[in-house]
């Protein structure tokens, strides 16, 4: 009896110590909140038990539903910090060190990953990244069939031990708002190098739009054949394991590993990084979101679609997190040696500012021809950062490169027209490079361009009635145009939709 009683007891325990309250990863010590809107803190605990929340002068308390879980509202916070945050009900825990200024997520694929450790002049860089008033919570990667309630991670001070695994367009961006802002800055990283975006989407988003149907059937394909995939997998992955184990023990280099199929738990399933990386930051309000993937979307298939597939998941996330129009912020793709869907998936990208509080970073002259993974990410956080200033912050200042506008016949030349052309020239004070023209016969050849003002002026002597101009209307294009803040041309085509702003 005295046996069973002490179980008893025990099991008392561990259910009281279960129904403790309990706050997300996001929750905790050196967390960053947004200024100026409303905070939500939430969490769980026993059903029905009282809550009560005190910060800044300020005491929230609501009673846990059913299911445990509970969120209370407080009024909005002006910048300060560090505060000390009380969440009290059976048990009390102390939230320390709390900043109050701007939030912004950084998500996308490896361009959005790659580390600030291997940055250009990352040696540098790393040492001086010693930041109190920036913060990074770098979100653990994972995939799920359902939305999931939270995500593990923790949030760090910005030092050199912690930024050198960070993602480095996204610390480059924050350390230029923090240092332009004189505010704190938490930047939270939920990236997936080789991801499409349609797995950083909800399936409820992807769904409602019958342009994206042709996702669910190549999922269902690749579900179907993951059976037999995954059995020749297995039969390949035995083989590498002989070869490796023989060429370790003769000292020779192993073959490459084979590559594990597509199927169910693939960061590849649609929504399936949306459930698990993006739902539960939901609740956490943040100031805006910067984004730099479509590497894996560049193919025939999906390039010319990207422009629907890129727009819905933005809308998407702002309905999820129910802020209204929140500043979206994304790079266009650097210029690289891949293969002729680049172009298209670039226009995509432009395409997407057609939404409201949407900013892009164009990158056609930071890439590198044999590298997928330039390391110049300063310029990027940079041109994200301006755009942010622009868009989120109302500052003055050019923000972005020139943008096509429209293209007007003038005799056997072509007349291009730009938005933010203020300065226009080339790079370098070079003669201008990457413009081509075609006639009615659609055959497009080099291009003499001359700038003119705010203006360009192509034609060619191959021509004598050009009806269409391109310019950097390939994979790794020579081309040089930029304004007078020294940001680059977006690469454009007349002959298909384009949008300036």
């Amino acid at each position: 009896m005295r046996r069973i009683a002490k179980c008893l007891i025990a099991l008392s325990l561990a259910g009281a110590l279960d129904a403790a309250v309990k706050l997300p990863s996001l929750i905790s010590d050196h967390m960053v909140l947004v200024s100026g809107v409303p905070v939500r803190i939430w969490g769980t605990a026993d059903a029905g038990e009282a809550v009560r929340v005190e910060l800044e002068g300020q005491t929230a308390a609501a009673a846990a539903d059913g299911s445990g879980k509970w969120a209370v509202w407080l009024k909005p916070l002006t910048v300060a910090g560090p505060l000390e945050m009380t969440v009290a009900g059976s048990n009390t825990v102390v939230v320390r060190d709390v900043l109050v200024g701007e939030v912004w997520l950084g998500s996308g694929q490896s361009n959005m990953e790659f580390p600030l450790r291997r940055a250009m002049r990352h040696e540098e860089e790393i040492a001086h990244a010693g930041y109190p008033m920036i913060r990074l919570f770098q979100v653990k990667k994972t995939v799920a069939e359902q939305p999931a309630d939270d995500v593990t991670g923790q949030w760090e001070v910005s030092t050199p031990e912690s930024a050198e695994h960070f993602s480095a367009v996204e610390y480059f961006f924050g350390r230029h708002l923090q240092e332009t802002l004189h505010v704190p800055v938490g930047l939270i990283e939920s990236d997936w190098g080789g991801t499409p975006a349609q797995s950083w989407t909800s399936r409820e988003a992807l769904e409602a739009d019958p342009a994206l149907k042709f996702l669910f059937d190549d999922w269902t394909r690749i579900l179907a054949d993951y059976p037999a995939a995954k059995a020749r997998y297995d039969q390949q992955l035995a083989a590498w394991n002989e070869g490796a184990a023989k060429a370790k023990a003769e000292g020779t280099t192993a073959p490459a590993r084979p590559g594990e199929p597509q199927g169910p738990g693939h960061p590849y399933t649609p929504a399936g990084l949306y459930n698990a990386m993006i739902a539960p930051l939901t609740p956490y309000a943040i100031r805006g979101a910067i984004w730099y993937q479509g590497e894996s979307n560049a193919n025939q298939e999906h390039a010319y679609r990207y422009r629907k597939l890129f727009a819905d998941m933005i809308e998407d996330w702002r309905n999820r997190w129910g802020e209204g129009d929140f500043p979206f912020l994304f790079v266009q793709l650097a210029n690289f040696k891949s293969n002729i869907s680049w172009p298209v998936l670039r226009e995509s990208q432009t395409e997407t500012l057609r939404l409201a509080k949407t900013g892009m970073a164009v990158a056609i002259d930071v890439g590198e021809s044999n590298d997928i993974h330039p390391t110049n990410k300063q310029a990027v956080g940079l041109r994200l950062a301006l755009a942010a200033l622009h868009v989120a912050y109302s500052k003055d200042g050019e923000y972005s490169g020139p943008l096509y506008r429209a293209a007007t016949a003038e005799g056997d030349s072509l007349r291009v027209w730009f938005t933010h052309a203020g300065g226009l020239g080339a790079r370098g004070g070079e003669a201008l490079t990457g413009f081509t023209v075609a006639g009615s016969d659609g055959s497009f050849v080099p291009a003499d361009a001359r700038i003119e003002g705010e203006t360009v002026v192509v034609s060619s002597t191959r021509m004598k009635t050009p009806i269409a101009v391109r310019y950097a209307w390939e994979d790794d294009p020579a081309c040089n145009l930029m304004n007078g803040a020294g940001l680059p041309a977006s690469p454009f085509r007349s002959d298909e939709p384009h949008y300036g702003q």
